[in-house]
């Protein structure tokens, strides 16, 4: 399961600023006016030592006694209560408030780590600022700036420095059993379906949106093999999540989605495809998921619907086009066993392993067919190809000036690894490693400032003198 990590803080300190910046999204809107988020914002942090999921919480107003203030303030005390980590943002050009010294003591009445982060201080002496925060009683203040991104990497890191990294088992991850994770909109069947692959009425599946609260882990035994189903909670979109629990269904959904080794999105079909059903696509894909996408209520659609549907997922669900797609009647218990096939096959592609010599084979295959384009006039060199993880499958490329490489030439590569391993209902990830190269200077010369001239500078010097020590000793004798 990945650490959460939440933002907490009162109106204008810079929540939002940090939380785009880790989740390299612009998903939360940022301006210079306190209260602007008011509804919370969850995403994956990227670029940290590990994945981790961050929470972006309203402005915190403790002691509001009324009105949408009361409202943000209960529902960041929620968050807090989920939360594996606190990050509590105060602004470090404001000094401390009031506020703060109340919020401060929520925190630690919560028991949770909580780290203290002095946003606003590029340009300032950091010591200097940070140290009026130590008043809070919350540990070592740390100085940071979202807007600019000095020391978000270190406070991150140290948010995290608890959650150790599972260890990577090929073969305990090939012979794993595969976990499924049911996801989608609220009342679009997930339940319905996870009765119908049960055989028994395990989970409660009513004609009303958000009826399951929480994640439910259940074992499945199907033609001899084990398999364990997620049934999720509804991910509605967040301008119509009001409900405190509903807020915190989004959350277990998408740590479900990441615990999970195969993703099953279902789809409303007498609905059509939302912009939620993408978004929740897009994060499956960003998770490196396996996926396997369910038209549910096909049944109850006339010919001329099932071909507008049709289109509709042609056009907006484009992205997918390395999943299956079933269209089936979770209560009539139709198309079921060919979905199942897919679950069977996208796990394989996801846990498939890839030898280095034919990776490489295919590279070679692949840059004779269409070599990657100049940039700044020089052509990338690919040389060799590797397999560097599963669940996603994740190819990495070495070669030479690879950071050249445009977007259009990745997705090329994608394609045809796809097509040689047959890696299909799985992301793949391709990467790209620059080679060293053996004739640059060491590294701790360039660091020191003697490169290349200085050395041979320095060696002619060594020379001369060794020379002239030589001639007077001839001298002397």
């Amino acid at each position: 399961m990945l650490p959460t990590i939440v933002l907490v803080g009162r109106p204008n300190v810079g929540k939002s600023t940090l939380f785009n910046r880790l989740t390299k999204s612009r998903d939360a809107l940022v301006a210079d006016l306190p209260g602007l988020t008011r509804d919370r914002h969850y995403g994956r942090g990227i670029g940290a030592s590990r994945p981790y999921l961050v929470i972006d919480t309203g402005g915190f107003e403790p002691t509001a006694e009324s009105g949408i203030l009361k409202e943000m303030a209960k529902q960041t005390l929620l968050a807090i209560d989920e939360a594996d980590v606190v990050v509590f943002i105060v602004d470090g050009r404001a000094g401390i408030t009031p506020q703060e010294y109340i919020i401060a003591d929520k925190l630690r009445r919560a028991q949770r780590p909580v780290l203290l982060a002095v946003n606003k201080t590029e340009g300032m002496n950091r010591a200097v600022v940070a140290a009026d925060f130590h008043e809070l009683g919350l540990g070592e203040p740390l100085s940071i700036s979202s807007a600019h991104g000095e020391g978000v990497k270190d406070l991150i890191e140290l948010a995290l420095e608890d959650f150790n990294e599972p260890d990577f088992d090929e073969e305990k991850s090939n012979n794993k059993i595969p976990k499924i994770a049911i996801v989608g909109r609220p009342n679009v069947g997930k339940s319905t379906l996870v009765n119908a692959l049960l055989g028994e009425e395990r989970v409660i599946a009513f004609d009303e949106p958000g009826t399951t609260r929480d994640s439910i882990e259940i074992e499945l035994e199907k033609d001899g093999k084990q398999y364990v189903i997620i049934d999720t909670a509804g991910v509605r979109k967040k301008g119509r999540v009001f409900e405190s629990i509903e807020k915190f269904s989004v959350v277990k959904t998408m740590q479900a989605i990441e615990d999970a080794n195969v993703a099953i999105l279902v789809v409303d079909a007498q609905e059509g495809i939302t912009e939620q059903d993408a978004h929740v696509a897009a994060y499956i894909l960003d998770a490196g998921r396996a996926l396997v996408v369910a038209i549910n209520k096909w049944d109850g659609l006339k010919e001329d619907e099932r071909d507008w549907i049709k289109n509709e997922i042609d056009r907006k669900l484009k992205f997918l086009d390395f999943a299956k797609f079933h269209y089936i009647s979770a209560l009539r218990k139709k198309g079921l066993p060919e979905l199942f096939t897919s679950v069977d096959g996208a796990f394989k592609a996801a846990m498939a392993k890839m030898a280095t010599p034919q990776l490489t084979r295919v590279l070679e295959e692949a840059t004779q067919q269409h070599q990657p384009p100049v940039s700044k006039g020089i052509r990338p060199k690919l040389r060799y190809a590797h397999q560097g993880g599963m669940n996603p499958p994740i190819v990495v490329v070495h070669g030479k000036h690879v950071d050249g490489i445009k977007d259009s030439y990745k997705r090329f590569l994608e394609g045809v690894f796809r097509k040689a391993f047959q890696l299909v209902g799985t992301p793949l990830r391709v990467q790209f490693k620059q080679g060293e190269n053996p004739f640059a200077e060491p590294e701790n010369k360039r660091k020191s400032g003697e490169g290349i001239v200085s050395m041979r500078r320095r060696k002619t010097a060594q020379r001369a003198e060794l020379k002239a020590k030589k001639d007077e000793e001839n001298k002397n004798r």
